[in-house]
């Protein structure tokens, strides 16, 4: 099926309506058709160490058919119904795997972040009345199984915890060892503990009762994830089947194998990845439990692909720019392509990553609340780096604005906020909770996604900024509000304004703004020694917090937050330019209309325009000359 421009979109749509399609309508039939064309085929593979040579354990088709059954299976046997939900708190392994697609057999399958704090695991356990907890058994060097514990004590609705222990992934004597210095006492909790492997071995390796009978609720996925209380969105077997045809259909083949270091409790993981590859019959490999962040993965990148013969890297910005600080010191030349999302990809990157592989880099658009994916460059056709690629198929996306209170299309090129209707959106449930489902669409049907972009006369979106005031560090999003708060709750601070400043590697790191009471004395360093221990999540504490004498406000008196984002952008590109000993400086940073904020640069002595791009081109926000 060629998917190579908006005309291909339109032609496949015309070809049949998505109802009209011939496929799955559950995730075990989609499950059983790929093992039924397949069986011995490789289909997930795991190495719990990053060596090229480390152990790995790779289930065919047939046999990632007959422990998701027993996976399921075991849900059941423990009380687990259509409409119950298992969570799942664990990095990725292959029992990551058995524990997603049983628990969406069995009930809702609840992935959540392993990385978040026991306050907010617990509130989403409480939110989602979890019945069964999949989670680690402790281990070194990871504090999953404690931060567990401690949130199943304040969910009481949680009546069996099942335990994985990665220990088995080991070899004599790293295996010998884990036993002696296995982190102890936990803590207690209510719920009763069983061991994940044993309980799956007693199981029947067929589905042992009868397979939805069609279209329902199938997996909650919690948006948001560093700072405060996430919310929760649902997904229907309709909007994960979308997901994987789009990926089986468009994207892989049988015989591709696809890298995917990101956590599975990400819908970019989840969704786009393995939902895709039990679509195509394609062979996906996890280095590691903690992906990039393994230890280890990114000195051994490259030769882990030469030692799978990867077609396909999954990666993000942030990956992108360590691999970039790393020779590539094996034979890549299996790769065919390496897809990014999660952020925006600064330029400089790109072209570095092109350069240095000769692999071009796909970047494309999706989100949770719509199951996943929107957008993408194609493979096979144009691609327009800094743009998020044309719409798939079956994906109706438009900018919207409001005029008197009422919802009007932009023209070409007009900036609004990108609106979406796919199968994979639940117009009016999106969320859990019903009141978080108000005022989240147009016409009934259009998810407004809160990023700001535009559509250009080709049918590329480009994303220019967002409504929302989310930091998106690294593809993690996180809530400004939680460090207003914590900022506030010092005696001295009268208002606050926390945003994303520029950052090379992460794409944005938080940063804050205050202006303090009358008499106020605390300074910015001291704000952030205070951030360190208000603000609980390390990754949203605040890199930079500056005083200011007032805060930039609205007519209203709310902080607005475009003048802190130019002033950021100023103080950090500025910086870059400095420690290179460039002759240029900011001198303002406006706002188009077509391209967001954009930096403008005055040179200041003998210059040249790929010294600056170099430089600037780390970052995500465009930057021009000013004379």
């Amino acid at each position: 099926m060629k998917f190579a421009s908006v005309a291909d979109t339109i032609a496949i749509e015309k070809e049949m309506s998505w109802a009209e399609r011939d496929v799955p309508k559950t995730l075990y039939q989609m499950l059983t058709q790929t093992r039924d064309t397949n069986p011995s085929g490789k289909a997930v593979t795991f190495q719990l160490l990053s060596g090229p040579k480390d152990k790995a354990e790779t289930l065919t088709w047939g046999q990632l058919h007959e422990k998701t059954c027993q996976a399921a299976n075991l849900f059941r046997s423990l009380g687990i119904k259509e409409d119950d939900v298992v969570a799942c708190i664990l990095p990725n392994c292959n029992e990551t795997v058995l524990t997603i697609l049983g628990g969406a057999i069995a009930g809702i399958i609840n992935p959540i972040n392993p990385l978040l704090e026991p306050e907010q695991i617990a509130a989403i356990l409480r939110e989602t009345k979890a019945k069964v907890v999949v989670t680690l058994k402790a281990f070194p060097k990871t504090d999953v199984a404690q931060k567990t514990a401690e949130a199943v004590r304040h969910a009481a609705n949680v009546h069996t915890v099942l335990e994985i222990d990665l220990n088995r992934y080991l070899t004599p004597p790293k295996s010998w060892i884990v036993p002696l210095v296995r982190p102890k006492n936990l803590g207690n909790h209510h719920a009763d503990v069983k061991d994940f492997n044993a309980e799956l071995a007693r199981q029947p390796k067929t589905l042992s009762f009868a397979d939805s009978a069609g279209d329902r609720v199938a997996a909650y996925f919690h948006t948001g994830g560093t700072t405060g209380m996430p919310k929760v969105a649902q997904h229907r077997y309709s909007g994960i089947i979308y997901n994987g045809w789009l990926g089986g259909t468009l994207l892989y083949t049988p015989e591709d194998n696809v890298i995917c270091p990101l956590p599975l409790f990400h819908v970019f993981a989840c969704h786009v990845i393995l939902m895709a590859v039990i679509k195509s019959g394609a062979h996906v490999v996890f280095p590691t439990p903690a992906g990039y962040r393994g230890e280890g993965v990114f000195d051994n990148f490259w030769k882990l692909i030469e030692r799978w013969q990867i077609t396909f890297i999954i990666t993000v910005p942030t990956a992108i720019s360590a691999m970039m600080q790393r020779p590539v010191n094996a034979d890549v030349s299996s790769v065919k392509t390496s897809f990014s999302g999660s952020a925006p990809l600064p330029l400089e990157l790109f072209k570095r990553f092109e350069a240095a592989t000769g692999v071009t880099i796909v970047e494309g658009y999706g989100l949770t609340e719509a199951t996943c994916l929107v957008s993408v460059n194609p493979v096979d056709g144009q691609k327009k780096v800094g743009s998020v690629g044309i719409r798939f198929p079956y994906t109706d996306v438009k900018i919207m604005k409001t005029v008197h209170g009422e919802p009007v299309e932009c023209d070409p090129d007009e900036v609004g906020e990108i609106c979406v209707s796919n199968p994979g959106v639940w117009a009016g449930n999106t969320y859990t909770e019903h009141d978080k489902n108000r005022d989240l669409y147009h016409y009934g049907k259009y998810l407004r996604t809160g990023d700001l972009g535009r559509i250009d006369t080709d049918g590329y979106i480009w994303i220019t900024g967002r409504a929302k005031d989310l930091i998106i560090r690294g593809g993690h999003n996180i809530d400004p509000a939680e460090i207003e708060e914590a900022l506030l709750a010092h005696q001295d601070v009268a208002f606050a304004g926390a945003i994303g400043q520029p950052d090379a590697h992460a794409g944005e790191i938080p940063c804050a703004y205050v202006e303090l009471v009358a008499g106020g004395t605390v300074t910015g360093d001291e704000l952030r020694e205070h951030c360190k221990v208000h603000v609980h999540e390390r990754a949203a504490q605040p890199r930079f917090v500056e005083v200011l004498s007032e805060l930039p406000k609205t007519a209203v008196g709310k902080v607005f937050k475009p003048d802190l984002r130019k002033r950021a952008i100023t103080r950090v590109y500025n910086a870059a330019l400095e420690e290179a000993k460039l002759n240029a400086t900011v001198v303002e940073v406006i706002d188009d209309k077509k391209r967001g904020l954009v930096a403008r640069i005055k040179r200041s002595g003998v210059v040249h325009d790929d010294e600056v791009g170099h430089v600037l081109g780390a970052f995500t926000r465009p930057w021009e000359w000013a004379d």
